[in-house]
C-alpha cells in the first residue's frame, strides 16, 4: 500500500480546528470501515488515532475531498493491520471471535446499510484475504462505487469486481439464510431461560443438528478452549454447567452489531457477552464473547 500519509503542513490553530471538525464529521463511517476490516473495535479505535495523526500533519491543502481521503487512509491502514492481527490470531488462546460493538444508538455503525456486521458474516470474513475483505466491505456495507475501490485498495476495476464476487458467493454459499431480527431475538431470549433452568429438551429444540457453541475467554477466563458441535452435545454441555454458570446472574438485553444479545453480569460487572445465530432451522451458533478485553468496551457503553 502506497504512503498516503507523506507530505506536511503547519496551519494555525484555526486550521486545526478546521481539520477536527472535517475529522468528527466522518469519525463514524471511518470507525465503521476499520471496525469492519479488524472485527476488533479496540484495533479500530487505534487505527482512528493513526489516521487522525496524520491528517493533523498531512498537507490539507492539496485535498480536494477530505472524506474519500480519509477513507483511502483508514482503509489501507486496515488492510496492513489485518495482516499483522492474522499473525497474533493463529495463537490466539481457544476460539477467537470478533469484539462486540454497542449499535443501539448507530445500527448501522456510520454505513448506508448494516451489512458486514453480524457476527455470522464477521465470523465468514475471517476467511477472505484482507484486501478481498476491504472490498467486500466497501462495496456491501458503504456502497462505494467500484471504480473509488480500484483506487482505495491500488487495484483495477476488474479485479475489484472480482474480488467482490468471489466474497458475496464465498458468503452466500457458506451462510444459512438468516431468520428475522425478532425471531432472532425471540429464539434467543428462549436459549437464555432454557440455559438457565438446564432444561435439556427445550435446548435440543431450539438447537440446528448442526449447531456450533463457540466460547471465547482468550486464555483470560475460563471457557471452553474447543468448538462444541452437535445439539445432543451442546445441550448436554450448557445443562453440565447451568448451575454453576448462572447463579445470581442479571440478565440485561441489548442490540450488539445489529442483533440482539443478552449481557450477563455479576454483581453488576458484565462478565459475557452471549448471542445466537439462527437460520430456519434453528440455532446454529451459540457465541459466548467471555475475553475481559473484549467486552471492556462494551460494559463501559452499557
Amino acid at each position: 500500500m502506497g504512503d498516503i500519509g507523506a507530505g506536511s503542513h503547519r496551519g494555525g490553530t484555526e486550521d486545526l480546528d478546521q481539520a477536527a471538525a472535517t475529522f468528527e464529521s466522518v469519525r463514524p463511517r471511518l470507525f465503521g470501515i476499520a471496525y469492519r476490516i479488524l472485527s476488533s473495535s479496540t484495533e479500530a479505535e487505534d487505527l482512528l488515532q493513526d489516521v487522525w495523526l496524520r491528517w493533523q500533519a498531512y498537507d490539507r491543502s492539496t485535498v480536494t475531498d477530505p472524506g474519500a481521503f480519509l477513507a483511502t487512509v483508514t482503509t489501507r491502514l486496515a488492510i496492513n493491520a489485518l495482516q499483522s492481527a492474522r499473525v497474533r490470531r493463529e495463537t490466539y488462546v481457544g476460539p477467537w471471535l470478533p469484539e462486540p460493538v454497542d449499535t443501539s444508538s448507530d445500527p448501522h455503525l456510520g454505513a448506508e446499510r448494516g451489512e458486514a456486521l453480524g457476527f455470522a458474516v464477521l465470523l465468514l470474513l475471517e476467511k477472505l484475504s484482507p484486501t478481498e475483505r476491504a472490498a467486500y466491505v466497501l462495496r456491501e456495507a458503504f456502497d462505494y462505487p467500484y471504480r473509488q475501490i480500484a483506487e482505495i485498495i491500488e487495484a483495477s476495476e476488474v479485479a475489484v469486481r472480482q474480488l467482490v464476487s468471489r466474497a458475496r458467493k464465498r458468503i452466500v454459499s457458506e451462510r444459512r439464510a438468516p431468520v428475522k431480527r425478532a425471531d432472532q431475538r425471540r429464539l434467543l431470549t428462549a436459549f437464555v431461560a432454557a440455559a438457565r433452568s438446564g432444561d435439556l429438551a427445550a435446548l435440543e429444540e431450539l438447537l440446528a443438528a448442526d449447531v456450533i457453541s463457540y466460547s471465547d475467554g482468550g486464555g483470560a477466563v475460563r471457557a471452553s478452549r474447543i468448538p462444541v458441535i452437535g445439539a445432543f452435545r451442546v445441550a448436554k454441555y450448557i445443562r453440565a454447567f447451568a448451575d454453576r454458570f448462572w447463579a445470581g446472574v442479571e440478565v440485561e438485553w441489548a442490540d450488539v452489531n445489529g442483533q440482539a444479545a443478552a449481557l450477563l453480569r455479576h454483581d453488576g460487572e458484565l462478565f459475557t457477552v452471549l448471542t445466537v445465530n439462527a437460520s430456519d432451522e434453528g440455532i446454529d451458533q451459540v457465541l459466548w464473547m467471555m475475553n475481559p478485553a473484549k467486552i471492556a468496551a462494551l460494559s463501559a457503553a452499557s
